[in-house]
């Protein structure tokens, strides 16, 4: 009684979930062993970071060198003609 649709006649059930919630082997919770499945997720998510980390290219870095302008006259005339070729084969 009290409670919102509750009658005077009506039977209360509790469960208590602390005490039946216990590992599978017995064992406390904080004893037990980190699954081998996920000692492997790590180590492939640290291999996938490493090959990132080896593959990644530093722009900033590459911004700092100088090209003298002779150079820079040269790949733009390189790149207009690689665009005119890539032009000409679309057609």
């Amino acid at each position: 009684m009290g409670c919102c649709y509750s009658s005077e006649n009506e039977t209360t059930e509790e469960v208590t979930l602390a005490s039946s919630c216990k590992p599978p082997n017995g064992t406390d919770w904080a004893n037990t062993s980190v699954p081998s499945a996920r000692t492997d997720e790590q180590a492939l998510l640290t291999s996938i970071l490493t090959k990132t980390a080896q593959n990644i290219i530093d722009v900033a870095a590459a911004e700092s060198v100088m090209m003298e302008q002779h150079e820079y006259m040269d790949k733009a005339r390189q790149y207009r003609y690689v665009v005119k070729q890539l032009r000409c084969s679309d057609t």
